[in-house]
């Protein structure tokens, strides 16, 4: 399974961005999949998943209310679209699919990883 997470860029505190994640290889709309951050010299973070159907979402205290996540297995791709942005949630951002049809927020439980999009939020 390849990942092609995109969409990142520089916005300005309280802009919109949507990232996108684009699955392909042996995909499987059967996997949650989720969306994980990293900022300079901390840890990757969890932020959202999604579960197959779409219907089983999780947030992290620190996006929610601002951030949706939604999938299309059509199309093999999870967005994150992401409102009121904040300098703090400038990090690099990575998608990843689950060992499972019902994802979680911890790192272990995810299996493949894309290679990440930058989000700069400017004050």
């Amino acid at each position: 399974v390849q990942l092609q997470a995109s969409g990142g860029g520089l916005v300005q505190a309280g802009g919109p961005l949507r990232l996108s994640c684009a699955a392909s290889g042996r995909t499987s709309s059967n996997n949650g999949v989720g969306w994980f951050r990293q900022a300079p010299g901390k840890e990757r973070d969890f932020v959202a998943a999604v579960g197959w159907k779409g219907g089983i979402t999780l947030y992290s205290d620190s996006v929610k209310g601002r951030f949706t996540i939604s999938r299309d297995n059509a199309k093999n791709t999870v967005y994150l679209l992401m409102n009121s942005l904040k300098p703090e949630d400038t990090a690099v951002y990575y998608c990843a699919v689950s060992r499972g049809a019902v994802p979680g927020s911890n790192r272990s439980s995810y299996a493949y990883w894309g290679q990440g999009t930058q989000v700069t939020v400017s004050s």
